[in-house]
């Protein structure tokens, strides 16, 4: 474990740059109150290929906005994103979304929503091919048997797995998550942690996670990255050097390495909650 105490970490050994923000400043326009909100501000953020990143940090912290301008949904106010050295100006079939509530379309089945992304975009793949893609994803995510099932006939857990399914079924080379788990039973949250840990691994996928667990950031990060409270940036970046498979196996909690690390991520998520409680006070 190696705990920064700046925004640079050590990248020695580390794979290609695939998305850098540089004094990246975004926010939003209020209609009603008719001003202006600064979500982040000058956030100095790279991500490595084949590297999973999770964000933590208190509620409204900017962390959503992130990933949203990695995604190409929202265009910095100052500063630049970039994807493979390039300024991110849309969406990207290289770019897959995991939303938190699921969005999966409630007239579509398991197949047909995994389908989806296949319907938008060109693939370069022939439709036996596209076909065995999906069959093979949604066997990969546990859902093999309700390929004609729809959302009302699935349990939480099951129509997560249809997005998480959606997501990866293009193969996309970076995969963008916002608390996908947060609306889960813990029960269910601990198997698809190992699901989705043993599915990137497989993959070779870079992952931007957002979490409020820091049990879940622990679990899945290779880096931690640590948000402040309103208007959000980068605080504290942590090195998890915790070998993988983390979950396939035994508890992680006993790893030795574990209760340092946590209790250290829980002051300073805890610090940037209180911070953000008093700037609103």
């Amino acid at each position: 474990m190696t705990l920064s105490n700046g925004v640079t970490t050590n990248t020695a050994g580390r794979g290609t740059p695939l998305v850098v923000a540089e004094n990246l400043t975004v926010g939003y326009e209020l209609e009603r109150e008719r001003k202006l909100l600064t979500a982040l501000t000058n956030i100095n953020l790279t991500v490595h290929e084949g590297e999973f990143v999770v964000l933590v940090g208190p509620s409204g912290c900017g962390k959503t906005t992130f990933i949203n301008a990695v995604a190409g949904l929202l265009q910095p106010w100052e500063g630049t994103v970039t994807y493979q050295g390039k300024p991110i100006k849309g969406t990207s079939r290289d770019r897959s979304m995991v939303f938190q509530d699921y969005a999966v379309m409630p007239w579509r089945t398991v197949e047909q929503n995994v389908r989806m992304p296949f319907e938008f975009r060109d693939s370069g793949l022939s439709n036996s091919q596209i076909d065995e893609r999906i069959q093979t994803m949604i066997s990969d995510v546990g859902l093999q048997g309700f390929e004609h099932s729809y959302p009302h006939e699935l349990s939480g857990g099951m129509r997560q797995r249809v997005g998480i399914a959606r997501a990866m079924v293009t193969q996309p080379k970076l995969l963008l998550a916002d608390e996908p788990f947060g609306a889960l039973d813990a029960m269910t949250r601990e198997v698809l942690q190992a699901q989705l840990e043993k599915l990137v691994m497989n993959a070779g996928q870079t992952v931007v996670f957002i979490t409020h667990s820091i049990d879940e950031a622990i679990s899945l990060g290779d880096r931690i990255a640590v948000i402040s409270h309103r208007p959000g940036t980068v605080r504290e970046i942590i090195d998890v050097n915790i070998e993988r498979p983390r979950l396939a196996e035994g508890e992680i909690t006993r790893h030795p390495e574990y209760g340092a690390l946590r209790e250290h991520l829980w002051g300073l998520v805890k610090d940037e909650a209180l911070g953000a409680r008093g700037a609103v006070a």
